[in-house]
């Protein structure tokens, strides 16, 4: 997968080095060491990736399903097999800790194991006499050349959301992942290429936006996943509507957790802050905003600022770490003038992460955990609020732009029923901080985080790689005679 010190593509079968002419560093996070380069694959490239899917489309889609899903049993088994050593691969480039890696892998797995089950899922309907002598039948097939453009904050697992169920429906997958992390995906579609799969049923291009949009624009790729901003995924999918293709683009959040006073608080501090600074903040479902309730605040404001203070921070491989650096010294940067940004709108500092240097480490890109409180609720911060009731705390959730995560923190069965029927988010946690679903569910989104109709994983998946044709047939008795 590396020549020379350069990522090499995965195209028909074969690891291809690009003619890109620009190329970056993707760089360790935590030492700021390149790690390797990676090309800015030109339109041309993406072309014969699309056209080797094309010439594997025909054959592939006739190949029974029964068969397309042994391939995944061997993935599951080689991913398996290289658990760890990929895991250390997604901390060296994503700056996650190892814990957090395997975590991600491990979720990644899963949506093989539920894609495994396409024979069952894939099946259609029929009715037999719909009128006299005419029955109906729906059938699934496959969509044909299908693309996913996948994010840096989880680049084991996303690809994982996508590519299992595009080529066991009978797709053919092309994969562009995020030029900051290319090197997880590159090691597993290494372990790809060992299953024998048809050339062209899979390809890897590596790039940036002039990759993603010759997939946006090439007429031969019917749909389109993205993971990414939501002022990307907006765009991703605009044009791909526009270029008349199905899309499905997951954007950002501002995930808010609820605390009531009767919620266990010790347990509600703990899992909030795991989800909070856990994968540095970077995860699509990290807790960004505590409401407190009534009485709730005093307590719970005490209790984060103490775990916050104390959250070990550095270098993912350390088995001590609980908190690795954020993506890029870009990111830092942003992410430090916006903790400066809220005190100068009159927020309270409680625990600053700014300037953190971490011995041994003091060119990674660190930000320790940090704790504002009394923040404008319409900033484009989000830390601890207070609210007076449910129902005040509830309008705080909804008034977002956002709609991927809302947690509640109760022991009342009666909130926490009130709370999921009316909090606007696809992803509801109670007594939950990373609500993150199961393989076989769909990863919800709603508002500014969700484009598109069919989500990611379980059934949604096959209704998204799947079209459905209806047939519609006449078979009169007295055709029979005539054989």
């Amino acid at each position: 997968m590396i020549q020379d010190g350069q990522l090499l593509n995965y195209v028909g079968g074969k690891w291809k080095r690009s003619r890109a002419s620009e190329f970056l560093d993707v760089r360790n996070p935590a030492t700021a060491e390149t790690m390797v380069r990676v090309p800015l694959s030109p339109a041309e490239e993406v072309n014969e990736a699309v056209q080797a899917a094309q010439a594997a489309f025909p054959d592939w889609r006739r190949t029974p399903p029964t068969e397309r899903i042994q391939y995944l049993f061997k993935l599951k088994r080689l991913l398996d097999d290289h658990f760890d050593e990929i895991a250390r691969l997604t901390v060296d480039e994503c700056g996650k800790t190892m814990d957090e890696s395997r975590g991600e892998l491990r979720r990644g797995i899963e949506n093989v194991e539920v894609a495994t089950g396409i024979p069952s899922l894939m099946q259609g309907y029929n009715s037999e006499d719909i009128a006299r002598g005419i029955d109906e039948h729906m059938f699934r097939q496959p969509v044909g050349v299908v693309a996913a453009i996948t994010p840096f904050n989880f680049p084991g697992m996303i690809p994982l959301w996508y590519l299992p169920y595009a080529i066991d429906c009978g797709s053919c997958f092309i994969l562009k992942p995020s030029e900051k992390v290319p090197m997880t995906m590159s090691r597993v579609f290494d372990l790809v290429d060992e299953l024998g799969l048809p050339p062209g049923v899979v390809s890897l291009v590596n790039g940036a936006k002039a990759t993603v949009d010759a997939l946006l624009d090439h007429p031969a790729v019917r749909a389109i996943s993205f993971v990414g901003s939501s002022a990307v995924a907006r765009y991703v999918y605009s044009r791909a509507a526009a270029n008349g293709k199905r899309a499905q683009c997951a954007g950002g959040a501002k995930n808010p957790v609820v605390v009531l006073p009767d919620a266990d608080m010790e347990m509600a501090t703990r899992i909030i802050a795991d989800s909070s600074f856990g994968c540095a903040g970077q995860r699509c479902l990290a807790t960004s905003v505590t409401i407190t309730v009534g009485e709730a605040g005093r307590e719970f404001r005490d209790r984060i600022t103490q775990v916050a203070e104390t959250r070990k921070v550095g270098y993912g491989l350390k088995p001590e770490v609980e908190m690795g650096p954020v993506i890029t010294s870009e990111s830092k940067q942003r992410i430090e003038a916006l903790i400066g940004k809220g005190m100068n709108e009159g927020a309270k500092v409680l625990v600053d992460g700014r300037n953190a240097s971490i011995p041994g480490y003091e060119r990674g890109n660190f930000v320790r955990p940090t704790v504002l409180d009394n923040v404008n609720p319409h900033s484009e911060l989000a830390e601890p609020m207070h609210a007076q009731t449910i129902d005040e705390a509830i309008e705080l959730v909804n008034a977002t732009f956002y709609g991927n995560m809302a947690c509640l923190f109760t022991t009342s069965g009666a909130a926490a029923c009130k709370f999921r029927y009316e909090a606007q988010a696809g992803n509801i946690g109670i007594n939950i901080g990373v609500a993150a679903p199961m393989a076989f569910f769909p990863f919800s989104g709603w508002k500014e985080s969700f484009f598109g109709d069919m989500h990611a994983q379980g059934r949604d998946a096959i209704e998204f790689y799947a079209e459905k044709k209806v047939v519609v047939e006449r078979w009169p008795k007295e055709w029979s005679r005539r054989f």
